[in-house]
């Protein structure tokens, strides 16, 4: 896969399904590389790389929610012709929850949307850590478990890596949703037992985003709580992904039978 926001992390040469992971604030889609090998091998498993990072890290990190989100639509599209799932997690939730949105109404909406430790759109953002300074910044990144505090010592590596943080965090802590209709496709709420950034009833109140059906499922840990339960995370997104398959195949097959 060549498109400049995807990386695929497992290729499938007939997939059943394809599932697309939106990494969290300053995340990228390098470390989705070690999830390849926990799916079937009729699983595509791919993973959006945000402008600023890795590979585009020539590239301006995107200022603007709506221009990210026009970025990551218009590589998904030409997934859609297998049943697509998309997985975000903490502002890769709120990306992948607009993306659905969007491709929604171009009519091409995804299969399921599970989105992982956040709280629900129609609740307020909140935080101001993209104006802090520097240190405070690297502070709440290691308090949230993503990231190795002694890489962010390095100024280098700082100057590097944080102004897309910053824009991540700045889009995350000033998201909110305008009225728009609910979805029609599932949805999955995932979050860690202990996370500091959602409880049970932020997480659940995702009900309301769908028309479709709708589950909660907590994991022990924290806000990077995949992190040591990976096993377990996979398992779920497998069983999303056979699930979006089946209905993908159900809808051909009465499409063939009315045609």
């Amino acid at each position: 896969m060549t498109d400049a926001w995807l990386r695929c992390r497992r290729p499938a040469h007939r997939p059943s399904a394809r599932l697309v992971c939106l990494p969290h604030a300053g995340g990228t889609a390098g470390p989705y590389a070690a999830w390849g090998a926990g799916f079937p091998d009729d699983v595509e498993l791919s993973a959006v790389q945000y402008p600023g990072r890795e590979d585009r890290l020539s590239e301006p990190p995107a200022d603007d929610l709506g221009t990210l989100v026009a970025g990551v639509c218009a590589a998904l599209l030409p997934l859609t012709d297998r049943p697509l799932v998309l997985f975000g997690h903490s502002f890769g939730a709120v990306v992948a929850y607009e993306a659905a949105r969007r491709m929604t109404a171009w009519g091409t909406p995804p299969d399921h949307l599970v989105v992982s430790g956040r709280r629900a759109p129609s609740l307020p953002a909140r935080g101001d850590m993209h104006t802090r300074p520097d240190d405070e910044l690297v502070a709440e990144l290691v308090r949230l478990g993503g990231t190795r505090g002694e890489l962010l010592a390095d100024p280098a590596v700082r100057a590097v890596y944080l102004p897309a943080v910053r824009v991540d965090f700045k889009l995350a802590e000033t998201y909110h949703r305008p009225a728009s209709p609910p979805l029609a496709c599932p949805v999955t709420a995932v979050m860690g037992e202990t996370d500091t950034e959602v409880d049970e009833a932020q997480a659940r109140a995702w009900a309301a985003c769908t028309t479709g059906d709708f589950a909660l499922r907590t994991f022990p840990g924290g806000h990077f709580y995949f992190t040591p339960r990976r096993e377990p995370v996979l398992r779920l997104l497998t069983d999303v992904t056979r699930t979006a398959a089946a209905a993908g195949a159900r809808c051909r097959t009465e499409s063939e039978n009315l045609s």
